[in-house]
């Protein structure tokens, strides 16, 4: 279990979209974690990676929670809902990263987030779960169809459990911060490479998502209980798993049987396996990953 099931999380209002199935990929400066990769490695290498993404194949996205007639996840009150349900953990998960940002970056926006059911248009392209979680900077959504866990799972070995899941929200809450903080205007994109911006721009979301899990007991519901649990090693151990398992050089392992870094855009295992620790074990102001020669 990562949230106490005592803790409130019936203020999550998170909708779910979707229903409808397409092979659109995102684009328009979207920036996001895992499937996204697979497609862009395709594009930049020339090896069609489209196998890896699992599209028709079951891992097409089943609905783990029900919405209500406004569209929004629902039976999702309690964080024991959210410990039995992806979509309520999903969901849950933005009250203790907006709590957080709050207290950490003056006149913080809360973004948007969406619950994608199997595909829905989004201002950056069309969300769905052959895509991945990713984050649209027009609108400021963070666009996440459950169904990437199991993607993650299956298709690119890692645990994916409750923690990597909070991981995964919370990279994407990341690149919220870099849009409304001016990050993204001041580093655009300069094309591939391990030292690219486009890397280092993923890098500092992991940084951000390991600083927020090392004070994930200081955010509380509205009777001061916390949100979550203290997390175990096990599960920091498997969400640095979840961050290694999305590295660039391990795709291009997996399925080419060759890296090619200058072809990379969202970094190494070991840099975000790296990037994730710093954040974890020293907080934000080690996460300045435009700040070093080598990230």
């Amino acid at each position: 279990m990562t949230f106490n099931p005592d803790a409130d999380v019936s203020d999550n209002k998170v909708q779910r979209r979707g229903g409808g199935r397409t092979a659109a990929i995102a684009g328009g400066g979207v920036v996001g974690l895992g499937a996204v990769v697979v497609l862009l490695i395709s594009a930049f290498t020339g090896v069609d990676l489209s196998g890896l993404l699992g599209g028709g194949t079951g891992t097409q996205a089943q609905p783990q929670a029900t919405t209500s007639s406004e569209g929004y996840v629902k039976n999702c009150k309690t964080g024991a809902d959210a410990n039995k349900d992806v979509d309520c953990r999903v969901a849950s998960t933005k009250l203790a990263l907006n709590q957080y940002w709050t207290k950490h970056v003056k006149g913080y926006v809360e973004p948007g987030q969406v619950s994608v059911d199997v595909a829905t248009a989004t201002p950056c392209g069309t969300a769905s779960n052959d895509v991945g979680p990713f984050y649209c900077p027009s609108d400021q959504t963070v666009y996440i169809d459950p169904t990437f866990f199991q993607v993650l799972k299956q298709q690119f070995g890692a645990e994916a459990g409750d923690l990597a899941q909070v991981y995964v929200v919370a990279h994407e809450y990341g690149h919220h911060i870099q849009n409304i903080t001016g990050t993204m205007s001041k580093y655009p994109n300069n094309g591939t490479g391990p030292t690219s911006n486009g890397v280092r721009t993923e890098l500092q979301a992991d940084c951000y998502a390991g600083a927020f899990i090392a004070d994930l007991t200081d955010q509380k519901d509205k009777n001061g209980v916390a949100y979550f649990k203290k997390p175990t090693e096990a599960q920091i151990t498997d969400a640095l798993n979840a961050a290694a398992a999305v590295g660039d050089d391990h795709i291009q392992q997996q399925s080419a049987g060759y890296t090619n870094p200058e072809s990379w855009t969202h970094g190494s295992s070991a840099q975000r396996e790296k990037w994730f620790a710093s954040g974890y074990k020293y907080g934000l102001g080690k996460c300045d990953t435009f700040a070093v020669a080598t990230p």
